[in-house]
């Protein structure tokens, strides 16, 4: 929470950026084709969105009630406000903490939450790489993106860094050999760093919450069927995001420039790019994906106005939905104290 106020200020001041750029040489053009937006198709573009969150708390909510009982309302009502803390983070890396803490709060232990959330975050990373790779490998067999050595480079690195990632993760949940090698390899940086004050008390303590970790972890292996259920889900869920472009596009009565398969795909490679972006919401960088690559389907000032309204439901909108629910969740809280 410390962070919050610098991590805003970041993105608000990379947002201006963004937005002058993007306004600056065609603003009438794009404040027209805002104007003309078909209010039926931004409507399912804003319904899809909640339909990629909902399918985001379906897996979550399984996992959990696999054993413990924790409501749907709350699960989704958990998974808004992850937005506003994934939003605020570099790499999305706000909102598992977030999670942790507010399963805590419904009586989970935290090496119980931790690992629900592990899950999740395993399951979602298999699927963004299936579909990136399904994009990759329809854009190779039709061409319907231009070749750019800068976004091919960007892709590359992006699907590299997701691939790395969802391997590393399962590698995690499954052998406990990894995962005492990492852990050892962290506490002996960290005593190098004089970041820890006991190696060996350190070393015990993490070697006790790992063997409550790996009896957990256990489910994954155990449970093919949830496993195969989430990665669905979670692939639901993306192209329910991937598809949004293509409906704000019908909004400006253009049904021609860009398909549904184009629409995933481009998505998909937009994703991917963000993924490596260090900035909190991979601002700028995101944008500049989105409109390299969309760029091949829709004309300047068209193209301009999807990107801002895409870009609101898809980041800002999840925010502030995301602040709004978390500050009423503290009130109740802080209600039910006193």
């Amino acid at each position: 929470m410390k962070h919050v106020k610098r991590n805003s200020i970041i993105i608000f001041a990379v947002t201006f950026l963004v937005l002058f750029f993007v306004l600056k040489d065609n603003f009438s053009e794009v404040v027209s084709s805002l104007l003309r937006m078909d209010y039926r198709y931004l409507l399912i573009a804003f319904l899809l969105y909640f339909l990629y969150l909902f399918f985001h708390t379906l897996v979550n909510y399984y996992w959990v009630n696999d054993k413990e009982k924790l409501s749907l309302k709350h699960a989704f009502v958990h998974m808004i406000i992850t937005q506003f803390f994934n939003g605020i983070t570099p790499f999305s890396s706000g909102g598992q903490p977030m999670e942790v803490y507010m399963l805590k709060q419904h009586g989970f232990r935290t090496t119980r939450a931790t690992n629900i959330i592990m899950q999740n975050f395993v399951v979602y990373q298999v699927a963004l790489v299936i579909v990136g790779l399904f994009a990759v490998f329809y854009n190779a067999s039709t061409g319907i993106l231009q070749n750019n050595n800068l976004l091919r480079s960007l892709l590359l690195i992006g699907f590299i860094v997701n691939t790395i990632v969802a391997v590393v993760l399962l590698l995690l949940a499954i052998s406990k050999r990894f995962t005492h090698t990492i852990m050892r390899f962290l506490v002996f940086i960290c005593d190098k760093l004089k970041l820890i004050k006991d190696k060996e008390k350190t070393k015990e303590k993490w070697e006790e919450r790992l063997l409550d970790f790996h009896q957990y972890t256990k489910e994954i292996t155990k449970k093919k069927g949830l496993f195969v259920m989430g990665v669905v889900l979670n692939i639901l869920a993306l192209i329910c995001f991937y598809l949004i472009p293509f409906f704000l596009v019908c909004s400006l009565h253009d049904f021609s420039s860009l398909s549904i398969m184009a629409s995933l795909v481009s998505s998909a490679y937009v994703l991917i790019i963000g993924a490596f972006v260090p900035i909190p919401g991979a601002t700028g960088g995101i944008e500049y994906g989105f409109y390299e690559i969309f760029g091949n389907f829709l004309p300047s000032g068209e193209l301009s106005a999807v990107m801002l309204i895409w870009r609101f439901i898809t980041y800002y909108f999840g925010m502030i939905l995301g602040a709004i629910l978390f500050n009423v969740h503290q009130g109740k809280r802080g209600a039910k104290k006193e």
